[in-house]
């Protein structure tokens, strides 16, 4: 077997590659480390000043893509960080959205948080708002606040007041001297507070509350007497609310009250005074004016049960409240009260202005029947001063 042998001239040709090995091993990493060099070091072996600058210009790029890396693998915000400091187009901000008004209102409608999600709340917001008997009964869905969450229903004050003539006929059987009597001063609070029982009763608008109202007079100055507790009331009442949204000569009517209220002062014997009802209550506004009415029916009782059968020749049939609020913080307020049979009724009038937060100076005046359960019968005038709690 013969082997081919190679020519001579196929040799010398490989003698200029086997020459040009050495200097292609020293460009190799030349061109490796222009291609991604790991470290400073590796750039200073470089002579020609525009490669060596080159080379540190990808040494510190490379170190700041790792660092990026790192912190967004760690803390997504602090990547945001390092995003490039381009300015990026404002966001449209949203018109925001209102329930539709009612027709013919003069006021614009609340904001509805159904559909605006800017609407608060958040009760510390709503109490530094300005009152409206939608944050008071939480008519709209911006102002709803879930069940079981003490609000405020009547309000809460403790005023001192001075009685033109206090009605000791019901007390003289307890008197137990011929010359001890009835202070005309006294100290009068009154506490009370709602609370939601359940919201959208039936998948309707229809919100169930149950209310309370204490109010206590206190004979703090009559000593001779030990200073009693002249009278108390307890009124413990249940009303379903239903939101409305009408509107009369640019006055908005806001919702209707169907309740069943009972009120008593706890007494027995001679003292007991009593009575249960039935009423319906509607909501009325109009700028910074609020007004209810209220209609009652009374739930009869036995003869022999019945402490107070004339009542109604007394207390009437409906009561108006309303509550005016001035620049400043001031509040003026008046209810009424009238039977038009008997020509009997009641006026009180209270003026509310600012002092500390939540707690404001209180000065009331009353004249009539009904200033409390013991004196439903009773013409009484009163003047009073003292502090309520806004909240």
């Amino acid at each position: 077997m013969h082997l081919n042998r190679p020519r001579l001239s196929h040799s010398l040709t490989l003698i200029p590659l086997l020459l040009a090995l050495p200097a292609l091993a020293q460009t190799a990493p030349q061109a490796g480390l222009q291609a991604q060099p790991q470290s400073l070091a590796e750039c200073t072996p470089l002579t020609d000043n525009a490669q060596r600058l080159a080379c540190f210009d990808r040494v510190a790029a490379q170190a700041a893509g790792t660092v990026a890396t790192t912190a967004a693998a760690t803390d997504p915000n602090a990547a945001s960080a390092t995003v490039a400091a381009a300015p990026a187009a404002p966001a449209a901000v949203p018109a925001v959205p209102t329930t539709a008004p009612a027709a013919g209102s003069a006021f614009d409608a609340p904001r509805n948080s159904a559909i605006d999600h800017t609407a608060s709340v958040d009760p510390t917001v709503q109490a530094a708002a300005e009152y409206t008997l939608s944050s008071h009964w939480e008519l709209d869905p911006r102002d709803k606040r879930g069940v079981f969450k003490f609000r405020p229903h009547r309000p809460s004050y403790l005023i001192a007041t001075r009685t033109h003539r206090p009605n000791e006929a019901p007390y003289r059987d307890f008197f137990e001297t011929e010359g001890e009597g009835l202070s005309k001063a006294e100290l009068e609070f009154q506490l009370s507070f709602k609370m939601k029982l359940v919201e959208t009763l039936f998948e309707q608008p229809i919100d169930v509350w149950f209310g309370y109202t204490q109010n206590s007079f206190w004979q703090a100055a009559n000593h001779e007497a030990s200073s009693p507790f002249r009278e108390t009331n307890y009124q413990p009442e249940i009303m379903a609310t239903m939101p409305l949204n009408y509107a009369l000569l640019g006055t908005n009517i806001k919702f209707l009250n169907l309740g069943f209220v009972h009120q008593s002062n706890g007494q027995s014997s001679t003292l007991s005074r009593s009575w249960n009802r039935f009423y319906a209550q509607l909501g009325l506004e109009r700028g910074p004016l609020t007004m209810t009415a209220k209609l009652w029916k009374r739930v009869n009782e036995s003869l022999e049960d019945d402490n107070n059968p004339d009542i109604i020749d007394y207390m009437g049939r409906f009561e108006l409240e309303g509550n005016y609020r001035l620049g400043g913080g001031h509040e003026i307020n008046a209810l009424v009260r009238r039977n038009f049979h008997t020509d009997k009724g009641a006026v009180q009038v209270g003026w509310a202005f600012p002092l500390a937060g939540p707690v404001k100076g209180y000065i009331n005046a009353f004249s009539g029947y009904g200033q409390s359960m013991i004196d439903y019968n009773y013409f009484q005038r009163s003047l009073g001063l003292g502090v309520v709690v806004k909240y």
